[in-house]
């Protein structure tokens, strides 16, 4: 008896979740819990950590869990370390479900970072007025350059008083579009633009406006992750679901 648990928190999550409830499948979707209204899913949901590994490794055998499909956002490095670490300890197969990352085209202007100190670091030191597009989760870092007015785009309102002294928030949910970006960053005046590279088309159109408004974009590239499985597609995890071994 197959039972699934998806870990989700994207729209490719959100699409496999469809297919899985139309296929009448036995799985559960899994949300990290950092957005006050996440998106309704159509199967049976848990929302909040596992506690670790272990803890995940603990859920997966008292739940009967036989696969495991981390759809999590590419930048969800410890949780999706966490599955694979857990998946070993438990003997349960998983794959991920990962959207290919940005690829830089004629005519942009990006600069590649390794790491949120990187991308601080690449700023210049003179002001500037800065899109920063990396949630809100690693703010606290560009505190180190206050000079710089931010501007914010979040699924929610912060709740707490933010890092950065100079900030506007404005708040949205994907997908977005180049022309809406584009206006978004002219009515901004915005010189600069910080991203990480999570890839997909939801999150791509501020790189069509930077290439068409001409603005750099320093790119923070995906963290390292544990070896495992990777499928492009929901039909390529269908077919894993099937043939997990393949």
């Amino acid at each position: 008896m197959t039972r699934i648990l998806l870990l989700g928190g994207t729209t490719e999550a959100s699409t496999l979740a469809r297919t899985l409830a139309e296929a009448g499948a036995d799985a559960v979707f899994s949300y990290a819990g950092r957005t006050a209204k996440p998106v309704s899913q159509p199967l049976p949901t848990r929302v909040g950590g596992f506690g670790g590994a272990e803890g995940l490794a603990a859920y997966l055998v008292a739940e009967n869990i036989t696969h495991v499909v981390d759809a999590t956002h590419p930048f969800a490095a410890q949780m999706s370390s966490n599955a694979v670490h857990a998946c070993d300890a438990a003997g349960v197969p998983l794959c991920a479900f990962e959207r290919p990352a940005w690829q830089a085209g004629e005519g942009d202007q990006w600069l590649h970072t390794d790491s949120i100190e990187e991308a601080v670091s690449a700023l210049p030191d003179t002001p500037a007025r800065v899109f920063l597009a990396i949630g809100k989760q690693n703010l606290a870092a560009f505190a180190a350059k206050p000079q710089h007015h931010y501007l914010l785009r979040l699924v929610d309102a912060p709740e707490a008083p933010l890092p950065l002294p100079n900030t506007t928030v404005e708040t949205a949910r994907g997908p977005f579009d180049a022309a809406g970006d584009t206006d978004l960053m002219q009515r901004h005046g915005i010189t600069h633009i910080v991203a990480k590279n999570a890839g997909g088309a939801g999150a791509a159109a501020k790189l069509t406006a930077a290439r068409d408004l001409a603005l750099p974009v320093i790119m923070i590239g995906r963290p390292q992750v544990p070896e495992r499985p990777i499928k492009g597609s929901v039909a390529e995890v269908m077919a894993w679901l099937s043939h997990p071994a393949a």
